[in-house]
């Protein structure tokens, strides 16, 4: 004889569930600890930069000595046993990698130290300035998208819990009703048989008195069996009306369950790399791509015994990639950015089925509701693509801001008989303040209206541009679920 099965308990499921939830709140904290550190990161790397070319500028003058002791004070600072986890984690990192050869590079400058000093004063420092300004500002607002995306992710997984405990709830009723019902019936035959047992043990009696006593007992008799058919017939109806709402509430905990994992698989497929790469990165490589070209420009007038390293520097700057750099900080943290395991469905109380269940009358709602789910997804696509237009129009306006190739400082070497020429040349250059203050508006304006086209898009489909793919491909299989079980 076979033991019967052991099924979880409610309390079992919802601790598993849990503790699965539970382990996807830690990493979605994580990650945001993660580009917190990646930000302050990033500001230290600028904030060197431009107290590296303010100093630089200072000792010019002084040529190479102080040169070499500039070079060496920054070597031994990313040697220091202080950096050495910065140094061990962030050297695979293009911007690192130019810092690094870009120390190396001033151990063997030979410039013209009034023209470069004015350069690096004037133009170089500014924009490590901006750049850090900028990447703050923006990783500020992109911060505030990622904790939106990931509330509305917790929003999907509470969601799911409710629809769970919906279904545990129904089908828990179901059980209950069944038990009753099979009770009843049980009653119904004792009754049955315990009417057949009085009639044959009935003694015979005078003609009158049996007739009184037979109408008796007849009539007591009927009235309880009437009773308990009229408990059975309340206890099916129960049981039946049960059993429906625990299919649907099954049906449903089916659907939420198929859309939390796309909601799942869409966040930490596409959303934490849209984030990284349209929100924390918009322009920040491709602004310091300009700073450091603005430097190379500079340097490649200098005399010819100095390509060699400015070509090491020049490759490192082409380099540059913001994919690059975002897969090698994904790499490096794979623990954290790894999407979860995806959610399993959760027999309960042994009802096994896993499938959406298509029998009537449920067939029929089924059917609306994909019908309906159908429109809605062709509605939101319409309105999707218009809007991915637009941010994909204000994306490409920001990235020709931010890839402006205004680096070329060649005019400032041709020199003339007076050095005001000079000085007149580097002040009319891209630093120029109402210059800067012209690009600076139109970016930040720019900026302004990608985020809030990019809202826009959110919430024209809670599961964003990519999520509508998903759930017309859910709306798919679920008319081939609806085919198949009919």
């Amino acid at each position: 004889m076979t033991s019967p099965a052991k099924f979880k308990k409610d309390k079992e499921i919802i601790a598993e569930y849990d503790t699965q939830v539970k382990e996807i709140r830690t990493q979605l904290i994580e990650q945001l600890k993660c580009l917190d550190q990646q930000c302050e990161l990033r500001v230290q790397l600028l904030q060197d930069l431009q107290d590296f070319f303010r100093k630089k500028a200072e000792i010019e003058m002084d040529y190479s000595r102080n040169l070499e002791k500039l070079a060496e004070r920054f070597l031994a600072k990313t040697r220091s046993t202080k950096d050495q986890q910065f140094k061990k984690d962030q050297n695979v990192l293009s911007p690192v990698n130019c810092w690094n050869l870009l120390l190396n590079q001033v151990k063997r400058e030979s410039r013209d130290h009034t023209t470069l000093s004015d350069i690096y004063l004037n133009n170089i420092i500014p924009r490590f300035v901006q750049v850090s300004e900028d990447s703050g500002r923006l990783f500020k607002k992109s911060k505030e998208v990622g904790l939106q995306l990931q509330e509305d992710l917790m929003k999907v997984l509470n969601e799911l819990y409710t629809v769970m405990k919906t279904y545990h709830m129904y089908n828990a009723d179901s059980i209950s009703a069944q038990s009753k019902l099979k009770e009843a019936e049980k009653q119904e035959e004792k009754q049955i048989g315990k009417s057949v047992k009085q009639e044959d043990k009935q003694a015979p009696r005078s003609p009158d008195s049996t007739s009184n006593v037979r109408f008796e007992e007849k009539h007591v008799r009927r009235s309880s069996v009437k009773k308990i058919e009229k408990m059975k017939e309340k206890r099916q109806a129960k049981y039946t009306e049960n059993k429906l709402k625990a299919i649907k509430a099954r049906n449903e905990y089916l659907l939420a369950l198929e859309a939390t994992n796309a909601s799942v698989f869409k966040y930490y497929i596409h959303d934490l790399s849209d984030l990284i790469d349209q929100c924390c990165d918009l322009g920040y490589h491709a602004s310091l791509n300009r700073a450091l070209r603005t430097f190379l420009s500079a340097e490649l007038n200098l005399e010819q015994s100095k390509h060699e390293g400015l070509d090491a520097i020049e490759n490192a700057v082409d380099n540059l990639d913001a994919n690059s750099d975002k897969q090698r900080l994904m790499e490096m943290y794979n623990n954290v950015f790894c999407p979860p395991m995806k959610f399993e469905f959760q027999p309960h109380m042994g009802d096994m089925v896993s499938q959406l269940c298509a029998q009537q009358p449920v067939q029929s709602e089924l059917v609306q509701r994909c019908q309906q789910l159908q429109s809605r997804l062709s509605t939101l696509k319409i309105e999707n693509e218009e809007v991915k237009k637009t941010m994909e129009a204000t994306l490409q306006t920001i990235q020709d801001i931010v890839t402006i190739e205004d680096f070329d400082v060649s005019d400032c070497f041709q020199y003339s008989n007076s050095m005001e020429s000079v000085k007149s040349t580097v002040s009319e250059t891209f630093m120029s303040k109402p210059s800067i203050a012209k690009r600076r508006a139109n970016q930040q304006e720019t900026e302004q209206f990608y985020f809030t086209v990019r809202d826009l898009t959110r919430k024209v489909s809670c599961y964003g541009v990519a999520g509508v793919d998903m759930w017309a491909e859910l709306a798919s299989r679920f008319v081939a679920w609806i085919a198949v079980l009919s």
